[in-house]
């Protein structure tokens, strides 16, 4: 510093033998006159701000304005019926993308054009009054759905079947599952009148066993929400947001395994004399059909028509999640007002299932054999790569599904189950291939920020437990 200028020297500059002289102007010190100034400046703006956005301020022009000349949108805003005036709401916790997927207790009057595009549940006295409709089937597929079994005089391997049919074909085909061959998958596509599929339950030495009392409390059931949790994996989420009418018109059915129990009774989680802990029905399976507990999730997920015969609709719900809605509510908004009968939300990162082959693969969910042999047969049936289906993500997300149990449903779910055993567990991959396939109607894919607002995540905690089985 030489009398107020500062030099100042770059290292490049130096090295050339050069030097650069930069003159700093010091910057006058703002004098009283100055300071007051800026102090009346700042709250006259103050005031200004806060008067403008006064509730009681009738200037329209503080209003912003979006792009298309009307009002924009706030999400953090809630309008009210009387004019000129807002109410406050809590911000979403869905993130900025999802804040437009709460649900609105309002009108449609109310709403703003970009509020009713996304899913709105009703008030809980329009609930309390809902009753179950006609079926929204627009365009029956097959109007009976035969389930084959061993009782119908089906051939089946005798003997250690599940081992030796595994070493010879290397599927998991087995008892409960029956043994679908190459020739019958192709046929199931073909839809007819009556339709005769594999589903599960083929043979009573097939295991999933439920206890008489069970199956007797299931059968009472004409819409449910379930679950399950094998191995261990997951903590049991109480269901919350449910109206009191719904209490009585809805079961919660939870399937455990012996080595779950334990480890809730661990945390203590007891169950009651009459089966409950909280809202869940706790059902107890035994003798689970595979040693991938995973594919044992499958059951409950995809054959709920089997486990409850009785019911007409169904909600699964992942185990790492909370349900947090009314459940007849969603039916109503998912299904009833979309004219649907299965609603299931997108994928939130992919598109194409054969780039969520790539993703499994590399995040070793499966392994690049098994990914690769149920691609290349999707490759073989003229499955495309598009992303795009009917308008709609080709990908499905599946931890949460809402359908009505009809016969088209009824067998897409088969079909998938079948998918899910004869490849990878990930159904995923087998989602899109057998929605090609089928070419079911009445299909509502919700988008990401709806499946948020349905359940809270609470993610995985413990380390699945595989199933030992002893050998005799």
């Amino acid at each position: 510093m030489i009398n107020g200028i500062s030099v100042s020297v770059s290292d490049d500059e130096e090295v050339a033998g050069k030097m650069r002289v930069r003159i700093r102007h010091r910057r006058k010190k703002p004098g009283p006159r100055q300071e007051l100034l800026g102090r009346v400046v700042r709250s006259a703006m103050r005031w200004w701000a806060s008067s403008s956005s006064s509730p009681s301020s009738s200037c329209s022009s503080s209003r912003p304005r979006s792009s298309r000349g009307g009002p924009a949108t706030n999400p953090d805003l809630s309008p009210s019926p009387s004019r000129g005036t807002r109410s406050r709401t809590p911000r979403s916790p869905l993130g900025s993308q999802c804040r437009g997927a709460e649900v609105d207790w309002k009108p449609k009057s109310a709403r703003s054009h970009h509020q009713s595009r996304q899913w709105r549940q009703r008030a809980p006295k329009e609930i309390a009054s809902l009753e179950f409709p006609s079926s929204a089937e627009p365009n029956i597929l097959s109007r009976d759905v035969v389930y084959k079994s061993d009782n119908n005089n089906e051939s089946h391997v005798e003997g250690d079947s599940i081992q030796s049919l595994q070493n010879k074909e290397a599927t998991r085909f087995n008892l409960f599952t029956g043994y679908q061959t190459l020739r019958e998958r192709e046929e199931t596509f073909k839809v007819q009148e009556t339709a005769a599929v594999h589903c599960g339950f083929y043979s009573e030495k097939g295991g999933f066993k439920i206890s008489e009392d069970d199956r007797n409390y299931m059968r009472t059931c004409k819409a449910v929400v379930s679950t399950c949790a094998f191995g261990g994996g997951d903590d049991l989420y109480e269901p919350i947001g449910m109206t009191e009418a719904s209490i009585y018109k809805v079961c919660y059915v939870a399937f455990w395994d012996e080595i779950t129990r334990t480890a809730q009774e661990a945390e203590g989680k007891q169950i009651g004399e009459n089966h409950m802990i909280g809202r869940w029905r706790i059902v107890i399976v035994k003798d689970l059909p595979f040693s991938d507990q995973r594919l044992n999730g499958k059951i409950p997920k995809m054959l709920g028509h089997r486990l409850f015969p009785e019911a007409r609709y169904s909600i699964w719900v992942d185990s790492k999640s909370q349900f947090r809605r009314d459940p007849i509510g969603v039916m109503d908004a998912l299904l009833w007002r979309t004219n649907s009968t299965l609603a299931i939300s997108e994928h939130g990162a992919r598109s194409n299932l054969y780039d969520e082959g790539k993703a499994i693969i590399s995040k070793h969910k499966a392994t690049p054999e098994e990914v690769e042999e149920q691609l290349n047969q999707y490759r073989k049936d003229g499955i495309p790569g598009n992303k795009r289906f009917n308008g709609k993500k080709a990908l499905a997300e599946a931890s949460v599904i809402v359908r009505e149990h009809t016969p088209s449903t009824n067998l897409f779910m088969c079909l998938w189950f079948n998918e899910v055993v004869r490849f990878t567990s990930r159904d995923q991959l087998s989602f899109p291939y057998v929605m090609r396939r089928l070419k079911i109607p009445g299909v509502n894919m919700f988008s990401v920020c709806t499946r948020k607002d349905l359940v809270n995540s609470m993610g995985h905690k413990h380390t699945v437990k595989p199933l030992l089985r002893q050998t005799s």
